[in-house]
């Protein structure tokens, strides 16, 4: 029986693959957009709920509505196709039509992180090279202090939506939400101009040399994205709802999980954040079906207390990316979960895998040429032969994944060329080929029937990014600004394992300045606050009195990352950032035993 199971899931899929392969070879001219497609579902549900959001509903008609006076109201301040347009709003159906506005007048939506602050703030809307920045009035402080420091203009560039009706916009912005009521509602002529190849959005990914880089996303990869989402993992319909509270300026969040709904009809349960306690409450009265995750919130629900009609609800359905083999089995069968679509991909990349098969523990498998290679993880570097070629690891091998350069598989790469032509990998395996650098270790997976595509596993990413919090954060930009801190002489950022908690949280070796011999714990800690957002901050610091390197200087991390912080093994003086502190303290055995166990609260 469970093999019929598996013949039934593993055929039934295809023609959604075959469609999605099939919109990979659409020309750049192809006229669909995330515009196109809300103006579709308003002509055809216009009635049907779109967006229950906070004890408030919205249907599909009332939404395009909102998205055409927001377009309106900003085609008066001059933004147009091409324009850039900086956006900082926590999760809210406000933030969603915005977005579809702009995606209408052609304008390209810049995503801005809504934990950022100062100069990584500053330099996401530089890099964008926006022409305006349109902010919450949830996110108004985070704003407010940059005005005046480049060159848009306050009171003309910067724009305000509102978050309560009983508040007014600040001085230095045009309220945006006045002017929406004053504009027209029906669909601007802009929207049929739109083609698969413009740019849609930039989503900032973590640089591996700086700052937050601004990734191009066309219409082409949010279409295809969000249409591989409805129809090859969640296969929603009209009938479903997804329960969305991942942060809309990731991909995950917004093509995967918005997308989703947009192309097939489905409605959105949104949530301003992540909520363990309320979840499966929400789930059943909502009529919940179909959930968009990262691996760290499904973490979360199992530590909730268990009861035994956690299975007994509509929710059957998740998608996401991160989900732990330690975790996997015992989520599926805790929530009655029948189809978990774990998918791998990056906001910048040209490689996706899903997991359309619903197999286990894996990140399934993908349309488009991969090829794992040799990595050295201690010198940071990709192996090359004799002749100067990468070599494919064996299958059950972790290596690196690329992902090849074709017409049809594009690295759209970032607003910055140089940052672009980083992560392009040139005369890989013949002379002349070009193949994007993921980052990522992964391994093949053997997982039964499926059809003979070969499905994968990840395993790390390597270099100079970690993941923690469900965010990357890059290990040079916090060393650069922990460099910055006067009793610093040199830094050294690497992501160490956390028992209980996915990714790998952040840990800094630090070498003091000649003469300093301890740490001013109080100064480097409000150094670290006012620098670095919450999610980038090292949990540990490690005082060292030397900094190793390699034969070529660069920073050694293996034997750091191994030794991370077992006061068994480390004798220096290892500091740590406790959950919910913003001073660090001298780790003792007591905590670090806390955190061997997964009990520190991480």
């Amino acid at each position: 029986m469970a093999f019929l199971t598996t013949l039934r899931e593993t055929f039934g899929v295809l023609p959604a693959v075959i469609k999605t392969t099939k919109n990979l070879s659409m020309p750049a001219t192809h006229r669909a957009s995330l515009g196109l497609a809300v103006e579709q579902r308003a002509h055809r549900e216009a009635d049907n709920s779109a967006i229950v959001f906070e004890g408030r509903e919205l249907n599909w008609g009332e939404f395009n509505a909102l998205a055409n006076r927001y377009a309106y109201a900003l085609r008066r301040q001059g933004v147009k196709k091409g324009r850039v347009v900086s956006v900082m709003m926590e999760n809210r159906p406000e933030f969603l039509a915005l977005l579809v506005g702009l995606n209408k007048l052609g304008a390209v939506a810049a995503l801005l992180n809504v934990h950022l602050t100062g100069k990584s703030l500053a330099h996401c809307i530089d890099v964008a090279e926006s022409d305006k920045v349109v902010v919450g009035q949830e996110c108004e402080d985070a704003i407010e202090p940059l005005c005046g420091a480049s060159a848009l203009e306050p009171g003309r560039d910067y724009l305000w939506l509102a978050d309560d009706d009983a508040d007014s916009a600040p001085d230095w912005a045009l309220d945006l939400t006045a002017l929406s009521k004053k504009a027209k509602a029906d669909n601007p002529s802009s929207t049929e101009q739109n083609s698969f190849g413009d740019p849609a959005f930039y989503l900032y990914t973590s640089g591996t040399t700086g700052f937050p880089k601004a990734a191009i996303m066309s219409n082409r990869r949010f279409m295809i994205g969000a249409q591989s989402s409805a129809a090859l993992g969640l296969q929603c319909n009209r009938f479903d709802r997804i329960y969305l509270c991942l942060p809309l300026y990731h991909a995950t969040g917004f093509m995967l999980g918005f997308g989703a709904a947009c192309v097939s009809g489905a409605s959105v349960f949104l949530r301003r954040r992540f909520s363990a306690s309320h979840f499966l409450q929400e789930v059943r009265e909502h009529d919940v079906t179909c959930f968009v995750y990262i691996g760290e919130l499904c973490r979360y629900l199992l530590h909730q207390p268990a009861h035994k009609d956690d299975w007994n609800t509509p929710l059957r359905k998740v998608l996401g990316n991160g989900l732990r083999p330690d975790v996997w089995m015992d989520f599926k069968k805790r929530f009655g979960i029948s189809r978990v679509m774990e998918f791998y991909g990056s906001s910048e990349g040209n490689v996706a895998f899903m997991n359309v098969f619903n197999k286990d523990c894996t990140v399934g498998t993908t349309s488009v040429e991969v090829a794992l290679v040799r990595y050295d993880v201690d010198e940071d570097e990709i192996l090359r032969n004799a002749k100067g070629f990468c070599e494919q690891v064996d299958d059950g091998e972790p290596g690196l994944l690329l992902g090849k350069i074709t017409p049809k598989t594009v690295f759209e790469g970032y607003t910055d060329a140089e940052a672009t032509e980083s992560k392009i990998l040139r005369n890989v395996f013949k002379d002349g080929d070009a193949w994007f650098n993921t980052g990522d270790m992964l391994k093949t997976v053997a997982v039964g029937f499926a059809l003979g595509k070969k499905h994968y596993q990840f395993v790390d990413r390597v270099g100079d990014t970690f993941r923690w919090k469900s965010e990357n954060v890059s290990t040079n930009e916090v060393g650069e600004l922990l460099n910055a801190y006067p009793q610093c002489a040199l830094c050294n950022v690497y992501g160490v394992a956390v028992p209980g908690a996915d990714g790998r949280a952040g840990m800094a070796a630090v070498a003091l300045r000649e003469g300093e011999t301890t740490l001013d714990t109080l100064r480097f800690s409000r150094h670290v606050n006012e620098q670095l957002p919450k999610y980038a901050q090292p949990v540990f610091v490690r005082l060292l009195t030397t900094m190793d390197t390699t034969g070529t200087h660069k920073l050694l991390k293996t034997e750091l990352r191994k030794q991370a912080y077992d006061l068994s093994v480390v004798s220096d003086p290892i500091y740590v950032l406790k959950p919910g502190a913003s001073e660090y303290e001298l780790l003792d055995r007591d905590f670090a035993e806390l955190v061997k166990r997964g009990e520190a609260g991480y």
